[in-house]
C-alpha cells in the first residue's frame, strides 16, 4: 500500500486509531468535572441555568464517553494483534497497569455513569451529585494509569530484564518514573483547556445567531474564565515537560529543535522556522534566534543544547515530523492565551457578548485544544523513535509478523469503518451543540413515568426552537 511495508503500516495504523480516541477522553475528562461544578453550583444556588447546563452538556457527554469507549477496546486489542513482540516484551509492566485502570477507572465511571445520566429524577440530589464526582473522578484516575504506562515507555525505570523479557522489581518507580508527573499534569491540563474551548465556541455559535439566553452568555463567560487561567498554566507546565525531556531524552529536543551540531562556545540558537533535511544533515531555510534556544531550554545563556549529531543516524527521530508538530502545538498555545486576554480586555469594555470579531475567534479556536493534544501526541511519540520503550526494545523489534497485504487490507477497513461510525458520532454531537440549552427546559417531569433520556434531546428538529 502506497510502497509502504508492513511495520510502517502497523504504525501508520496505530497512529489512525489513536488519533480517533484520544480526542474522545480529553473532552470526556474535561466535560466530567465541568459537569461536577455545574450541578455543584445548582445544589448551592438552585439557580435554574445551572441546571440547564448539566442538562445539556450530559447528552454531549453520553454520546462522547460512549465513542471514547469503543474506541479505547479497539487499541487495546491491537497491542496483541499488530505489536505482539512489545506485548511479550514489555506486558508484565504495561499489562498490569492498564488493567489498574480498568479494576479503577472504568468501574467507577461506568458504576456511576448510569444514575448520573438516567437518575436526575430517581435518586436524591446529594446521590446524583455524589455519582457525578465519582465519573469525573474516574477519568481522572483514568488519565493517571494511561499516563503511568505511556510515560513508562518514555522514561523506563523500576525493572530488571530476565532472559529478554522486562520484569518489575519496584512498581513505585514504575508508576512515578521521572516523566510520568509533568506528563500527567500536562495531559490534565490539556484536556480541561480543550473542553473550555469546546464549551465557549459552542457558546459563540448561538451568540452569533443572536441566541442570548442566560446559559449560552454563562458557559461562554465561564469558558473564556477557563481558558485565561489555565492556559498561562499549561505553558509553565510544559517548560518543566521540556526541561524533564532534556534530561531523559536529550535526542528528542534536538529533534523538535531541528539543532544538528553544536560550534565550540556558542549558545544554541532558537529556530523558529525551517526545514530539517534528515538527509543532509542540517535545516535549511532557517530562521533563528541567536542564543535563545539555551535561554529557554536550559534556563541560561551559555549552555549548549544536545545536537543530532551527536547520536548516531539510527538512533535520531525525525525531525522534520517533529520540528512542525511541536511548533503547531505551540502556536495554538500562544493563541489560546490571546484568546484569554482579549476576552478579559472586551469583559473590561462590555462588549465580551456583542463582539462580532472576537465570537468567530472564539467559535473558530473551538477545535484548537484537540488539534493541540494531536500536535503534541505526535511530538512525544515520533519523537520517542526508534524505541517503542526508550533505550529498550526498538519499534522493529515490536511489530507482529504480518504481510504488507495484511497490514494493507485492516488499515483500509479501520479507515472506512472509522470514518462512518465515528463521523456519525461527530455529527450527532454537532447536532446536540445547535439546540442549545433552553431557558426553561423541565427535566423534573417524567408523564410516562421513565428517566429523563440524556440523548433524546437530539429527536427533535433543529430548524425551530421550542419558545416557552
Amino acid at each position: 500500500m502506497f510502497g509502504l511495508d508492513a511495520f510502517h503500516l502497523a504504525r501508520i495504523q496505530f497512529a489512525f486509531t489513536v488519533s480517533f480516541h484520544i480526542i474522545f477522553p480529553a473532552i470526556t475528562i474535561g466535560l466530567a468535572s465541568y459537569l461536577a461544578v455545574l450541578e455543584g453550583l445548582w445544589l448551592r444556588t438552585k439557580n435554574p441555568v445551572w441546571r440547564s447546563l448539566y442538562h445539556f452538556w450530559s447528552k454531549i457527554f453520553a454520546v462522547n464517553f460512549g465513542m471514547g469507549v469503543v474506541s479505547g477496546l479497539v487499541m487495546a486489542y491491537q497491542f496483541g494483534t499488530n505489536w505482539s513482540g512489545f506485548s511479550q516484551f514489555a506486558g508484565s509492566i504495561t499489562g498490569p497497569l492498564l488493567t489498574y485502570e480498568v479494576l479503577t477507572a472504568f468501574f467507577l465511571e461506568a458504576g456511576f455513569l448510569g444514575v448520573m445520566l438516567f437518575g436526575w429524577n430517581k435518586v436524591g440530589p446529594g446521590l446524583h451529585f455524589f455519582s457525578t464526582c465519582m465519573v469525573a473522578l474516574g477519568t481522572i484516575i483514568s488519565t493517571f494509569w494511561i499516563l503511568a504506562s505511556n510515560s513508562w515507555m518514555q522514561t523506563p525505570q523500576g525493572h530488571e530484564i530476565i532472559n529478554g523479557v522486562v520484569v518489575p522489581v519496584d512498581w513505585f518507580a514504575v508508576v512515578f518514573n521521572p516523566s510520568f508527573p509533568y506528563r500527567l499534569f500536562h495531559m490534565s491540563i490539556a484536556a480541561f483547556l480543550s473542553s473550555a474551548l469546546f464549551v465557549g465556541a459552542s457558546a459563540a455559535w448561538h451568540l452569533l445567531r443572536g441566541n442570548k439566553n442566560p446559559a449560552i452568555k454563562t458557559m461562554f463567560s465561564m469558558a473564556l474564565w477557563m481558558t485565561l487561567i489555565v492556559a498561562p498554566v499549561q505553558a509553565l507546565v510544559g517548560d518543566m515537560h521540556g526541561l524533564n525531556t532534556l534530561e531523559h531524552q536529550p535526542a528528542k529536543i534536538a529533534a523538535i529543535e531541528g539543532h544538528w551540531e553544536n560550534p565550540p562556545g556558542e549558545p544554541t540558537p532558537l529556530l523558529l522556522f525551517g526545514w530539517p533535511d534528515m538527509e543532509q544533515e542540517r535545516t535549511r531555510f532557517g530562521l533563528e534566534i541567536p542564543a535563545l534556544g539555551s535561554l529557554i531550554l536550559t534556563h541560561s545563556l551559555d549552555k549548549q543544547v544536545p545536537a543530532l549529531k551527536e547520536f548516531p543516524k539510527e538512533d535520531r527521530p525525525n525531525s522534520t515530523i517533529v520540528f512542525w508538530s511541536f511548533r503547531i502545538m505551540v502556536a495554538l498555545g500562544l493563541l489560546m492565551m490571546l484568546l484569554g486576554v482579549v476576552a478579559l480586555w472586551l469583559r473590561y469594555k462590555q462588549r465580551i457578548y456583542t463582539s462580532r470579531p472576537f465570537l468567530w475567534f472564539a467559535l473558530l479556536m473551538g477545535p484548537a485544544g484537540l488539534i493541540a493534544i494531536l500536535a503534541g501526541w505526535v511530538t512525544t511519540e515520533v519523537g520517542r523513535q526508534p524505541w517503542v520503550v526508550y533505550g529498550l526494545q526498538r519499534t522493529r523489534d515490536a511489530v507482529s509478523a504480518h504481510g504488507d497485504l495484511q497490514m494493507s487490507v485492516s488499515l483500509l477497513a479501520f479507515i472506512v469503518v472509522y470514518t462512518s461510525v465515528f463521523g456519525v458520532g461527530y455529527s450527532y454531537m454537532v447536532r446536540l451543540i445547535k439546540k442549545g440549552p433552553e431557558e426553561h427546559e423541565s427535566y423534573a417531569t417524567e408523564e410516562d413515568g421513565r428517566p429523563a433520556r440524556p440523548l433524546s434531546a437530539a429527536d427533535t428538529d433543529f430548524t425551530t426552537r421550542e419558545k416557552h
